[in-house]
């Protein structure tokens, strides 16, 4: 009798319902902040106290449509916040927030379950490592060296390659990657989500990922915490199973825009730009747990779109400080053919230092760079007053920065079906030695097309 008084007291009754908010009061107690409520009757709904309104009511964010749900509803306190399944019967399925199947695989097999929302790992079980993740893309292995265990940005506009050069890599490296690895779509098209699943199926890489998305046309809330249940399922990889994690994300600013539109639900006043006043806590909640201990580590790579091209937006800027490397891409270079449109001086990485790469690799990124940006400054002469004005040492300048322009420029496998050409990897040291020869002007004589979309720089002299 005594339980029942006790279950009856944790039941609540709807108050109000507002889009995808939801009051819910309660009588005795009321439930801790990020539990998970649900609706009782036909409707299956899951909302997640965000707030406590007074003294017996909770506003909740609605994980599900609330279509059907009306004032007087009973709505049960489950004691606990949101789970997600975790282990190996992941491995070739795609699910949803709550961890639901949403391919055509079936019902999983009682899995262990994990909550969505863990700490971090503690400061003194986290490692840093010195070892690279080979992409086999020229002008990231080059420029903006990968760090296994680290996290990766690929910053750009809309149309500027984001999704394509993240396909890329998950095709160059998810096929010789020793673990796990992960993708979660957030505000994924479904289009997308549906290609991406063909694709991997087809690489025969799909029996070694899990795929997680909250999509488009879900609730925000729902997109809001598809990327904690895809980080409890890769944490459950990197501790329990001891295996190395590759997690790709995208995109780091739908996560943001689904915050904002939570805390424009929930009342909040917005802060710059319109963006949550909880932006980078809500950032750091996510990005602080991807990190690697010594059972195993979680290598991310995230693309993060970037309203208008503007890189100081606040949702950029928020998310550089959690990164070992950042790839920006370039409209510019887009326009002009050069892809992937990875801007050589803007993007960087941490790990392109002498003591990790080595002195040679090193001097000839410098090198490269340092063309690449005397170039840049010589633009504005040759718009105006053309190149036969520059000095020969300039003109020498132009020709291998155009050259090196072209040599990192380079053919995708993921692409193959829309520009007929065939996809290349290149070996950094492949790509290392191309770089070298044409900073020596051995290719001076050889025409600029002879090298562009190319994978060793030998195929230039075979044409």
């Amino acid at each position: 009798m005594a339980a029942q008084k006790d279950q009856a007291a944790f039941e609540g009754i709807v108050e109000s319902v507002q889009g995808s908010v939801v009051d819910v009061r309660f009588q005795d107690r009321i439930p801790e902040r990020l539990e998970a409520l649900y609706a009782q009757g036909e409707a299956s709904i899951v909302l997640e106290v965000q707030r406590h309104v007074g003294v017996q009511k909770v506003r909740c964010i609605a994980l599900t449509t609330t279509r059907g749900l009306a004032r007087g509803d009973a709505v049960r306190a489950s004691g606990a916040g949101l789970t997600t399944p975790v282990g190996p019967k992941l491995l070739g399925r795609m699910l949803n927030v709550f961890g639901e199947p949403v391919d055509d695989g079936g019902d999983l097999d009682d899995p262990p379950r994990a909550p969505i929302h863990q700490a971090p790992l503690a400061l003194s079980e986290r490692i840093t490592s010195t070892d690279i993740l080979t992409t086999g893309i020229k002008v990231i292995d080059l420029l903006s060296p990968l760090e296994l265990g680290g996290k990766t940005g690929l910053f750009g506009g809309a149309g500027v390659g984001k999704t394509v050069l993240i396909t890329e890599l998950i095709n160059n490296t998810v096929r010789g990657y020793e673990g796990v690895s992960l993708f979660c779509g957030i505000g994924e098209r479904t289009r997308e989500a549906e290609e991406l699943h063909r694709e991997m199926d087809q690489a025969e890489v799909l029996d070694h990922t899990v795929m997680f998305f909250g999509q488009m046309n879900e609730p925000p809330g729902a997109r809001f915490r598809v990327g904690h249940a895809a980080l409890s399922a890769a944490e459950y990889f990197r501790d329990h199973e001891q295996r190395n994690v590759l997690l790709l994300m995208d995109n780091i600013f739908r996560f943001v825009q689904s915050g904002m539109e939570v805390s424009g639900l929930m009342g909040r006043i917005p802060s710059r730009v319109g963006y949550q006043p909880t932006l980078a806590t809500e950032l750091a909640e996510l990005e602080e747990r991807i990190a690697s201990s010594e059972r195993g580590s979680i290598t991310s790579v995230q693309a993060v779109y970037v309203p208008a091209d503007d890189m100081t937006d606040p949702s950029a800027t928020h998310t550089f400080s959690h990164l070992s490397a950042s790839l920006v891409l370039s409209r510019q270079r887009a326009s002009q053919g050069l892809y992937p449109a990875v801007d050589p001086l803007g993007s960087d990485s941490k790990m392109l230092s002498s003591e990790i790469v080595g002195v040679q690799h090193y001097e000839i990124a410098r090198a490269v760079r340092r063309t690449l940006s005397e170039y840049e400054s010589l633009k504005d002469i040759i718009a105006m007053l053309g190149l036969e004005e520059l000095s020969a040492s300039d003109r020498a300048i132009v020709s291998r920065a155009r050259r090196l322009e072209r040599f990192l420029a380079q053919p995708f496998f993921t692409t193959e079906q829309f520009t007929g050409l065939e996809g290349r990897r290149v070996e950094l040291v492949d790509t290392l030695e191309g770089c070298e020869r044409i900073l020596n002007d051995e290719f001076a004589e050889v025409s600029e097309r002879a090298l562009y979309m190319i994978g060793k720089v030998d195929e230039a002299e075979s044409q």
